[in-house]
């Protein structure tokens, strides 16, 4: 089990808010968001973590965390599995009894990442731009509790996407399609699921929903 708690991590921020997105959608929730990220994605909405942040021991994070009293804690980035001391923050946050979630672009793998980890591997569609940094053996490294998610621009993407599942026989996983919010309406991206009878989960940015695009929410 890694377990060094002198080592460090690069922090743009912590905050507590309702968890938006996936199917702990609307949990309080602690967020930890780690700087740095190898993707430049075309709606990325958080491209202030893309540089910056902070230096904090994983024990002042974790003591930070301590303040709020849930037991769901996110770690996101940027791409949090950029820096490889990710690992050691989240095997620390689980042997605490967290549920902790990752939200992770598959760019990188997910291999040696805790087994007790909520995976959320966020699919590179055409739109995005970043389709070819998809690191597909990620899909070898599911879990049952783990969660893929395609973010939609546009119907071209929609189709792209019905491929993958297919292609790599993810239809009996837990799916997740959301529609970019500057690009797709949400209700075009919900009738086209519905006439396809996909078996995803249709979902919606719900802190965006609540407060706009606004920082530390």
């Amino acid at each position: 089990m890694i377990n060094n708690k002198e080592q460090r991590l690069r922090i743009t921020e912590i905050f507590y808010s309702l968890q938006g997105e996936t199917s702990l959608m609307g949990l309080p929730t602690v967020f930890i968001r780690l700087t740095g990220c190898p993707l430049r994605c075309h709606y990325c909405d958080t491209a202030y973590a893309f540089s910056g942040g902070k230096p904090c021991l994983i024990d002042d994070i974790v003591k930070e965390v301590s303040q709020y009293h849930t037991k769901h804690i996110t770690v996101t980035g940027g791409e949090p599995l950029a820096q490889p001391n990710c690992l050691v923050l989240l095997s620390r946050l689980c042997d605490l009894d967290y549920t902790v979630s990752l939200e992770t672009s598959g760019a990188l793998s997910v291999a040696r990442v805790d087994p007790r980890v909520i995976k959320i591997i966020d699919v590179k569609t055409p739109a995005s731009g970043e389709v070819k940094k998809n690191d597909w053996s990620n899909f070898d490294h599911l879990n049952q509790h783990d969660e893929i998610k395609f973010v939609i621009c546009d119907y071209d993407d929609y189709c792209w996407s019905k491929t993958i599942l297919d292609d790599y026989n993810l239809r009996d996983k837990a799916v997740l399609f959301s529609p970019s919010c500057e690009q797709l309406p949400a209700q075009k991206l919900a009738d086209w699921i519905l006439a396809d009878q996909l078996p995803v989960r249709m979902q919606i940015q719900l802190h965006k929903y609540l407060w706009g695009n606004v920082k530390g929410k």
